[in-house]
């Protein structure tokens, strides 16, 4: 699937390709067992295995790029100070990007939720 990420990038104007081109190498290196995929129409990290969840997506808007958990509960517990956030992302520009000490926050934090079941199904 990577050729529809590749895709995906390659139709962003310059300045948001190169800065989500870097977000996703720095993601590889934090997942580098993970699937990449599109999901919700952003690519992103899948867990392996055939029931892999959701770990994270990122995408490019008008103003500004979003990295996104995939869950409305682990942006808020993160103190994502000086980045706008919603419930659900984080909201950066390639002249600030998101800082490597908190993406490898966001994403331990989305692990750990994973990890003790978070939307598992009962």
């Amino acid at each position: 699937m990577t050729a529809e990420i590749d895709a995906y990038l390659a139709a962003l104007p310059p300045d948001q390709r190169d800065a989500l081109t870097s977000l996703r190498a720095r993601l590889k290196t934090l997942l580098p067992d993970h699937h990449e995929v599109m999901s919700y129409a952003m690519p992103g990290f899948r867990q392996p295995g055939p029931k892999g969840k959701m770990v994270v997506g990122y995408a490019a808007f008008a103003r500004h790029l979003g990295l996104y958990p995939h869950s409305g509960t682990v942006i808020p517990q993160i103190d994502c100070a000086p980045f706008k956030t919603s419930k659900s992302g984080v909201l950066f520009t390639r002249d600030h990007p998101l800082p490597d000490a908190l993406l490898q926050k966001i994403i331990a934090t989305r692990q750990v939720e994973l990890a003790a079941g978070y939307g598992r199904k009962t």
